[in-house]
């Protein structure tokens, strides 16, 4: 199964996955799935989020795909499932398979990834000096 065919099949029957709905659980597993991909899943999806964003930050891929639904969101306990209401998990759910799923056209394309590596290394020159 290659890796858009993993993530619709997370997204379309998540109960199958253990997942109930709420964001975090989600966002772990994907996570999981990376890590036993020694990274090879989601390598470049924070980068490509900041550089989706355009600003420079320091926060965790988790905490960049809620802020890019909910911008006003205080991410303190954001891990918390009370943190969201139901229909916010759902939105955050939805949203992240979403961006997972963009992202992996642009993985997929080495123009497209060297593009945004490149615009990504340009944003932080700055900071670095």
């Amino acid at each position: 199964m290659n890796d858009n065919a993993l993530i619709e099949a997370i997204r379309d029957t998540p109960e199958g996955f253990g997942l109930n709905g709420a964001y975090y659980p989600t966002a772990m597993i994907l996570t999981g799935i990376d890590v036993g991909r020694s990274g090879g899943l989601l390598r470049g999806f924070r980068e490509w989020l900041v550089v989706r964003a355009d600003e420079c930050n320091g926060l965790q891929w988790h905490q960049l795909v809620l802020l890019d639904l909910f911008p006003d969101m205080r991410l303190q306990g954001w891990k918390n499932p009370e943190h969201l209401t139901p229909d916010q998990h759902r939105q955050a759910v939805d949203h992240l398979f979403s961006l997972v799923l963009e992202f992996l056209d642009v993985r997929n394309n080495p123009r497209e990834l060297g593009r945004m590596y490149t615009r990504h290394e340009t944003m932080y020159a700055h900071i670095e000096g």
